[in-house]
């Protein structure tokens, strides 16, 4: 079981991780939309994005998102076990 401190810790990365999902959203809806770049700010960094970026900011937001799920995991003790007979 998760420790006092351990629960904040998680909870701190888990909105952390919406913020920068939040972010890659908006940029890649941004630049889908036709806008030619972008700047991305994830309340970490901040870096000027084209379109030409779009798949890797899809990729990285698909990471964001199950990074969250396995930090809500954590948290929760929420997840899926997967069991087969033994035979």
């Amino acid at each position: 079981m998760d420790e006092p401190d351990d629960t904040q810790w998680l909870l701190e990365r888990i909105e952390k991780t919406k913020t920068m999902i939040v972010a890659y959203e908006d940029g890649i809806l941004a630049l889908s939309s036709g806008a030619q770049v972008y700047n991305l700010n994830t309340g970490q960094t901040q870096q000027s994005v084209t379109r030409a970026n779009l798949a890797s900011m899809r990729i990285q937001l698909e990471s964001l998102e199950n990074r969250k799920s396995t930090l809500e995991s954590r948290l929760y003790g929420t997840g899926a076990i997967h069991a087969r007979p033994a035979f």
